[in-house]
């Protein structure tokens, strides 16, 4: 793509995309007259931020189903066919509701519940599915923003992440994966028993909030990367409890 500087020859940083919401989908995807990589190409093995996520085009968010699932992007033409690496974090925000204040304790919502239902289903069940996260960022207060009250730092929460990705080296060694992320229904198996009360918990998520199959094995991912992190051999109820937490979107928000 001509995007590497004359004076490197490797790219030495992993590479944080964000295109605007006027994108098509050749250019989130890739392909084209002369067919080229896109975005989800040229942030392999990096992060792909699309912000204001409904304002993007349906049809544009619908191809990102391919490459979430398989890490690839495969553009075939008359005369050929390319595949394209789209190994990816996707990252993406959005309001609540066209106005920004559904649910919001401190300012009144405008909107109707037509107007927040068709806004929200600009994005497909099929593509939140392959979300492992999603979750509410409430406003702020002035109290937390001026507060002089140190958190942790940077430097802690990188040094419990550090360890939990030598944990999971250490678990796929030899198994040409490298993360929770990458495993598969074999791996799941072998690698994210629970015990009795967490099946019990977790069999009343999915029959509460009516969740797939693909959201029960990447609930069962982010409570192993969660027991990592907390550096615990086996998945607790505790951490299924928090990784269920972290499927806000799959709940029936408006009433």
């Amino acid at each position: 793509m001509g995007l590497i500087p004359p004076e490197n020859s490797l790219i030495v940083v992993r590479p944080f995309r964000s295109p605007h919401h006027t994108i098509s989908d050749a250019g989130l995807i890739g392909g084209g007259q002369i067919p080229k990589p896109g975005e989800v190409s040229l942030s392999h093995n990096g992060v792909l931020f699309l912000d204001e996520l409904p304002e993007f085009k349906k049809n544009v968010l619908e191809v990102m189903r391919q490459p979430l699932e398989e890490e690839k992007v495969t553009i075939s033409r008359a005369a050929t066919s390319l595949t394209y690496p789209a190994r990816f974090m996707l990252m993406a925000a959005m309001n609540p509701c066209p106005c920004g204040y559904y649910a919001d304790p401190s300012n009144e919502c405008s909107c109707t519940v037509p107007q927040i239902q068709r806004y929200r289903s600009k994005i497909s069940g099929p593509l939140m599915d392959r979300i492992d996260i999603h979750i509410e960022v409430p406003a702020v207060k002035y109290r937390d923003l001026a507060s002089r009250e140190a958190g942790e730092s940077s430097r802690e929460i990188k040094r419990r992440v550090d360890n939990a990705r030598k944990i999971q080296l250490n678990r796929f060694k030899g198994m040409k994966i490298y993360c929770n992320a990458q495993m598969t229904n074999r791996h799941i198996k072998k690698f994210c028993e629970i015990d009795e009360a967490s099946q019990k918990l977790l069999e009343m998520a999915i029959d509460k909030f009516g969740l797939s199959a693909r959201a029960y094995t990447r609930l069962l991912k982010v409570a192993r990367t969660i027991a990592d992190l907390e550096a615990q051999v086996n998945i607790q109820p505790a951490h299924l409890s928090e990784a269920i937490q972290y499927r806000t979107l799959d709940r029936n928000l408006i009433a």
